[in-house]
């Protein structure tokens, strides 16, 4: 009999350890962070509008896992390496619009965002659509991934 009611407490145990667990401290994804999020990414088109990349930079995770279709680049340095070569002067960046943005909770921590993007230059006119995954960092919302199309 005392072994049931030790199992029993053990379960008990488990189970108010496992609701501290998941409730944590309380945080919730709230408007706010949505708002924090269009901030950051507004912060990004003024940046790029001044062909300022390492600002444009300033949005992502310093993890962050660029795919495209030239293929997959992960780090910060590289996918900001492969942004200066691909984009080497003011003229060649254009100005960048971000449109139909739509931010979806991904937990208390992490969030989606999907939208189109538009590169207005002299000579052409580029656009497509995105896929960001965003982390809240101690900075911050933080792109973690992005699927750029």
């Amino acid at each position: 009999m005392f072994a049931v009611k030790d199992t029993r407490m053990r379960r008990r145990c488990f189970l108010y350890l496992l609701c501290a667990a998941t409730i944590g401290c309380g945080r919730t994804f709230t408007p706010a962070d949505e708002a924090a999020i269009r901030h950051v990414m507004a912060d990004q088109e003024q940046a790029w509008d001044r062909g300022d990349i390492p600002g444009f930079m300033d949005g992502y995770a310093d993890s962050v896992c660029f795919i495209g279709k030239k293929g997959s680049t992960c780090g910060k340095a590289a996918v900001t390496a492969n942004y200066q070569r691909s984009y080497p002067d003011r003229a060649a960046m254009g100005d960048l619009t971000f449109d139909r943005l739509e931010v979806l909770p991904g937990g208390a921590d992490h969030a989606w965002c999907t939208g189109r993007w538009q590169l207005v230059r002299a000579a052409d006119t580029l656009g497509g659509g995105f896929s960001l995954f965003w982390e809240r960092e101690a900075e911050g919302w933080r792109i973690l991934r992005d699927h750029t199309y």
